[in-house]
């Protein structure tokens, strides 16, 4: 790898990532020009940090709604009632979210796998909390397809313990409580706008194997958009979240 292969945004985003600093502002020349653009951002960041990808997150803003998502590095996922320094994500949000693993290999690919084989292929899932940070100062006044390279605003993943898939889990609306410092956080209904989160799993299959030559492994977790909204902490604590008939899964910032 050398420096020809990251472009000047690519490494910008990955100093600030591993610096855990901001950037002031963003020429017009420096917002990506398109989604391909965008997303090839997101692969040299985890190029110019030595990074592996360790899962990735993946959203849409409807139930019909374009899909988008990005890699995670590998570091930036931990394990359930991890402490983690605040001034680490700036600014700091937290969500609560299902992901899922799958219980088979995704390898590179021309053609598109179908839907059926992706859902097929889901081994487990799991509870997330997934810390929402920024590496642009404006936050969220910035344009998309900027905060799209930017690895879609992840900050960090915190993952629960994982449970055998289940097919007829209420993934729509599930049950659940999200809360910080014992405070109930939940301000409406808890619902993923993706709606079942489950179609967003072969966007995401083909989006890494066919567009990006990304192989998708069992070891990787799929976070999939979230159920309570984004909630901003106002000081250090712990932030708690269970979905009824997952695992709980917490972390805490000092």
């Amino acid at each position: 790898m050398t420096s020809t292969d990251i472009s000047p945004m690519g490494q910008r985003l990955a100093n600030a990532r591993a610096r855990h600093l901001t950037l002031d502002s963003l020429t017009p020349e420096q917002i990506p020009a398109d989604f391909d653009a965008a997303y090839a951002i997101q692969h040299e960041i985890l190029r110019a940090s030595g990074a592996r990808i360790g899962g990735w997150k993946i959203g849409a803003k409807s139930a019909t709604g374009p899909i988008q998502g990005a890699p995670l590095p590998a570091a930036d996922i931990y394990d359930d009632g991890v402490k983690l320094p605040r001034e680490s994500f700036t600014p700091l949000g937290l969500e609560l979210e299902i992901a899922f693993r799958f219980g088979r290999r995704f390898e590179p690919a021309d053609d598109p796998y179908s839907e059926e084989e992706v859902l097929a292929g889901i081994g487990s899932f799991g509870t997330t909390i997934e810390i929402v940070a920024s590496r642009y100062a404006a936050w969220p006044n910035v344009d998309k397809l900027a905060q799209l390279a930017d690895l879609q605003n992840n900050g960090a993943l915190i993952v629960g313990e994982f449970v055998p898939y289940r097919d007829d889990f209420p993934f729509v609306a599930p049950s659940l409580r999200f809360s910080f410092e014992g405070r109930n956080v939940v301000v409406e209904a808890a619902a993923n706008p993706a709606g079942d989160p489950r179609r967003l799993l072969a966007w995401l299959v083909n989006h890494a194997t066919v567009q990006r030559r990304v192989a998708v492994t069992p070891d990787m977790v799929i976070t999939t958009g979230s159920y309570t909204g984004i909630y901003l902490p106002p000081g250090a604590g712990t932030a708690s979240g269970r979905i009824e008939g997952l695992a709980p899964v917490s972390v805490t910032l000092f």
